[in-house]
């Protein structure tokens, strides 16, 4: 077994290698002065097991593209088998046509990594489950929701709390924590006009006294967190908090977040910490190493992935 970090997120790459006790392999991967991906795989790889690391986050064509690169170098170096690790799957988000004329590039990119030469996909809490099947590959689909609810049982009195979904789409996301929890399910149901902005319409269930939790999968321009959370702070709500396991945060998101009625915002490293992050007040990071290292051991073993989540 051998472990191959991209540069999209070198952190999350090396605390899975200290979980694992297993050294990072040798890989050279750098620009020629025309910004060409080049990658050198420095050490044998021939007949191994190997498995690379990379997020497709911002510059996300960027990292796509070193992620191919990457598979294709192991590939002609023989490896027996490559698992592309992809902690947050970029273009998660275009899983199916939206208008006349669009594409649905979370298809594209799975046939280019499927091409690339990769044999099977790792990867955490896919927008929209419907993904997996753009794969002709097997794809094993994490969840953050141990994470999150053992922070959250440890933070807050479970009698008190309330889990809330942002939208109607993020319900089976929330329901997986709120049965970990015992809690109560509540949804924020909105109309979105245009891509990024979101108007909140009205709350279902009832919020009054409750500390509500939000969790989502993906945080952008955070308009629709936000929203929801001034929704049920509206609505009677005793506390909102957030958590949501990639952590985007793109334009003013930290901003908007720190001006909103949101106690914490808790979110995983599959995506690296900007500045912006790591500086703010109520925005905090999980790591996510010891789920991604403990299933990379279980596809090494051949035995049960999905155990992981009984």
């Amino acid at each position: 077994m051998k472990i191959v970090a991209c540069n999209s997120n070198r952190p999350l790459a090396e605390a899975v290698s200290v979980y694992l006790g297993i050294p990072l392999a040798g890989a050279s991967i750098r620009r020629f002065s025309d910004m060409e991906v080049f990658v050198e795989i420095l050490e044998n790889v021939r007949g191994e097991d190997v498995f690379v690391i990379q997020s497709t986050c911002y510059p996300a064509n960027d990292n796509v593209m070193e992620l191919l690169v990457t598979l294709d170098a192991l590939r002609r170096g023989s490896a027996r088998r490559i698992t592309a690790v992809i902690p947050y799957y970029g273009y998660g988000r275009q899983d199916r046509k939206s208008g006349p004329r669009t594409p649905i590039s979370a298809k594209l990119v799975a046939n280019l990594i499927t091409v690339a030469g990769a044999d099977r996909v790792l990867t955490v809490d896919l927008h929209a489950g419907q993904i997996q099947g753009f794969f002709d590959i097997p794809l094993d689909n994490l969840y953050s929701a141990p994470v999150f609810s053992k922070d959250i049982e440890r933070r807050f009195d479970a009698q008190e709390l309330l889990v809330v979904s942002p939208d109607i789409g993020g319900v089976f996301r929330a329901r997986l924590i709120a049965k970990r929890l015992g809690s109560d399910l509540a949804i924020v149901d909105k109309r979105r006009e245009q891509a990024g902005v979101s108007e909140v319409m009205h709350v279902i269930g009832e919020v009054r006294n409750r500390r509500c939790i939000l969790i989502d999968d993906i945080i952008d321009s955070a308009g629709t967190l936000c929203n929801a959370a001034v929704a049920l702070m509206e609505a009677g709500a005793a506390s909102v908090s957030a958590y949501a396991t990639h952590g985007v945060l793109s334009g003013g998101a930290v901003a908007r977040v720190a001006a909103a009625p949101i106690d914490k915002l808790v979110i995983t490293d599959s995506i690296p910490a900007t500045e912006a992050v790591r500086v703010s007040h109520n925005i905090e990071q999980l790591t996510i190493a010891p789920v991604l290292a403990e299933a990379m051991q279980r596809i090494s073993d051949e035995t049960s992935v999905s155990s992981l989540f009984d």
